[in-house]
């Protein structure tokens, strides 16, 4: 797709440089002459307010590094002594705290986006799968990240997720043993999970490089899902048509996070992390940040033994099948076309699982009751039988629209329908 380079060095230093660390021209077929689709709009714009994301988590979570101790002791005092003494920490952890949401919220419309228009099959399975492995240590990250203010539901949302890990056979208890560096949550698992959350996003940035190498392979997929034929005719290059779009959307993203930071900034947080945490005291509720709340939902959902697993290890067996079912979707959908543009009934499911998505992260915030109990396995059920049953009976029985021929033909007939909008509305004579 990105073809041969078409970088020439101009300067004698950029001539001798490109014959010895290549970079320039690294950059400028990456961010300058890439050749892009003509046809992607908005919604694919995420791809670059993550690396923002990213960037800024990145940045804030060195400055807070600084100054918070990971000690039991003092992790609670320090982070409110950065909040109160440290110039501007009120903000650059605010920052932290928010980016988190804002950067799962991101995540989650660039997946669902990629569900939506087909982009994991191929050629693009393994830049899928680079996709999901990232989604995988951001949650890994956030869950340790979560722990280190030291409150009450960072004590025991650590305490309830080590114990889930505790139940798989055979290996749990070790793993368990090891994570938090004795018996009980104390004093090592806080330097572990510090040590894991200081590191882990450096290789989520590695990921992204990987990530972004194996999307300039075969290139951009596009919302018709048809593969680009003609170069010249159906892309640009993404300097400067799509840097000044995704600018613009990551501006008004920003402004969004910025309300969050200095209107709200608790207000996607629990309140119980701002009490000391608390060994003999153990929370009403315990649950975890927003954007975890589905897979929550999914771990709480399997209250009964299946055979020989019991009740717990079943649990975790869902909450980590629902992560992992992800990397086999290339091979579970069976249609051959890619864009539910052209896939009518497909489509309607898809609005169903957005919908399930949603309502799993309703009962993960709710008690672990009737009637949550019972919607959440409903939900549960449907979000497997969606990739596992769902799509791939769909790729057989659905009579899906037919697709354009080519991206110019779909820009073609865009142009048309809008030409005929402007006829319709000038009034007769």
């Amino acid at each position: 797709m990105s073809g041969p380079s078409s970088y020439v060095p101009k300067s004698d230093l950029e001539k001798w440089l490109d014959t010895r660390l290549p970079i320039v021209r690294f950059m400028n077929d990456t961010l300058v002459d890439f050749p892009t689709p003509k046809n992607l709009n908005y919604w694919y714009t995420f791809g670059g307010i993550l690396a923002v994301c990213l960037v800024s988590q990145i940045i804030t979570g060195i400055i807070l590094a600084m100054h918070y101790v990971p000690q039991i002791d003092m992790a609670f005092n320090s982070v409110e002594r950065i909040m109160r003494d440290v110039n501007y920490g009120w903000l650059v952890r605010f920052m932290h705290a928010n980016g988190a949401s804002m950067f799962f919220l991101a995540v989650y419309i660039h997946i669902f986006r990629g569900l939506y228009y087909g982009s994991y099959k191929a050629p693009r399975e393994i830049l899928w799968g680079l996709g999901v492995i990232i989604f995988l240590l951001m949650i890994i990250t956030a869950f340790m990240g979560y722990v280190l203010p030291w409150g009450q539901m960072s004590l025991w949302g650590a305490t309830v997720i080590t114990n889930i890990v505790g139940a798989v056979p055979f290996i749990g208890e070790s793993i368990k043993t090891w994570l938090l560096g004795g018996f009980a949550v104390d004093n090592a698992t806080l330097n572990r999970f510090f040590s894991l959350h200081y590191l882990l996003p450096f290789v989520i940035a590695g990921v992204v490089v990987l990530h972004i190498w194996a999307l300039h392979v075969p290139g951009n997929n596009n919302p018709t899902g048809v593969e680009v034929q003609d170069v010249k005719k159906e892309t640009l290059p993404f300097h400067p048509y799509y840097t000044i779009k995704d600018a613009f959307a990551i501006c008004v993203f920003l402004l969004i996070f910025a309300g969050f930071v200095f209107f709200g900034p608790n207000t996607l947080g629990h309140p119980d992390n701002y009490i000391p945490a608390n060994n003999q005291v153990t929370p009403a509720h315990i649950v975890p940040e927003w954007y975890l709340l589905p897979f929550y939902a999914i771990l709480r959902a399997i209250t009964f033994d299946v055979l020989i697993i019991d009740a717990k290890f079943g649990g975790v067996i869902a909450m980590g099948g629902a992560i992992l079912i992800l990397f086999a979707l290339p091979w579970l959908d069976s249609s051959k076309i890619k864009s539910m543009r052209y896939r009518p009934v497909a489509r309607m499911w898809w609005f169903a699982f957005v919908v399930n998505f949603l309502m799993l992260a309703v009962c993960g915030a709710m008690p672990a009751e009737p009637p949550w109990t019972l919607i959440s396995l409903i939900c549960t059920i449907y979000y497997f039988a969606y990739f596992l049953v769902i799509l791939p009976v769909l790729g057989v029985i659905e009579k899906p629209q037919t697709p354009p021929a080519s991206i110019a033909d779909s820009i073609l007939q865009s142009h048309k329908k809008s030409a005929g909008v402007s006829a319709a509305a000038v009034p007769a004579e």
